[in-house]
């Protein structure tokens, strides 16, 4: 008999997530049976869900937003990428030991050195959670300047990573690649003003029914754009190659993310 995988993303919220049709449509790609769950969750049923993974009753994990750098805090081992960062969004287990890692951290990694934002040499990193931790993690040269609501995270980070400037939440760096790590546009919400106006390029993690606002924005003022349907396949393709060793096309799951 053929194994059937057992996935699940935890966090909250989750009822918005694409991820289980993307990582569904990734095992339908590979020929492989399964399913993958979301589940809201806090770090008491994270660390429940764990026993799950430990015993096998579960392939892999997933973690969103505000589960990132505790999942970091929870595993037994941790990959170099989820080291540096601080965080993990993707975990699985190998004979009860849990190991996590930080595909956020791959797909940034990736999106850094697409040709159309390889050259913008300031980074403006939006927020203060385990996403930003990814980005920063591999902002390579880059000059970086992290911007959050919190003040006070923004430093935490900064001085945990040692990379990067802490600027007032609202300021705009010129010709800037701007990675919106915050929940910002998920529910249409726009960025401060003026912060794209001045800036070279958009990587925006949120995603809702169509472009955020700060999408649509990056378009018409014709800076490039990555949006977090791309951003989401890759990070969903990487988690996928580590938990089953298989690779399935990026352009179809991309295509799947989209089209939900």
């Amino acid at each position: 008999m053929s194994q059937f995988y057992r996935f699940a993303l935890l966090g909250d919220p989750v009822k918005h997530s694409r991820s289980p049709q993307i990582q569904e449509g990734a095992l339908s790609l590979a020929g492989l049976q399964g399913d993958y769950r979301p589940i809201i969750a806090d770090r008491i049923l994270l660390e429940r869900t764990l026993s799950d993974l430990a015993s096998g009753l579960l392939n892999g994990i997933n973690v969103t937003m505000p589960l990132k750098q505790v999942a970091y805090e929870l595993c037994d081992l941790t990959t170099p990428e989820a080291r540096v960062a601080g965080s993990v969004n993707t975990l699985r287990s190998e004979q009860g030991v849990i190991s996590g890692h930080s595909t956020d951290a791959v797909a940034f990694k990736e999106l850094f050195g697409d040709e159309d934002l390889r050259d913008l040499s300031n980074l403006l990193v939006l927020g203060a959670g385990g996403s930003a931790a990814a980005a920063l993690s591999v902002a390579g040269e880059k000059k970086v300047y992290v911007s959050a609501r919190s003040e006070e995270r923004a430093h935490r980070l900064t001085d945990d990573l040692d990379v990067g400037n802490v600027i007032p939440w609202g300021t705009a760096v010129a010709s800037a690649l701007v990675v919106n790590a915050t929940p910002l546009g998920m529910s249409d919400e726009a960025l401060p003003d003026g912060i794209l106006e001045v800036a070279g390029g958009l990587l925006d993690l949120p995603y809702g029914v169509g472009a955020t606002p700060a999408v649509a924005l990056a378009s018409a003022i014709g800076i490039p754009v990555i949006d977090g349907f791309e951003f989401l396949a890759r990070q969903a393709a990487a988690s996928f190659q580590w938990w089953t060793g298989m690779t399935v096309d990026f352009a179809n799951l991309a295509e799947i993310a989209r089209n939900v």
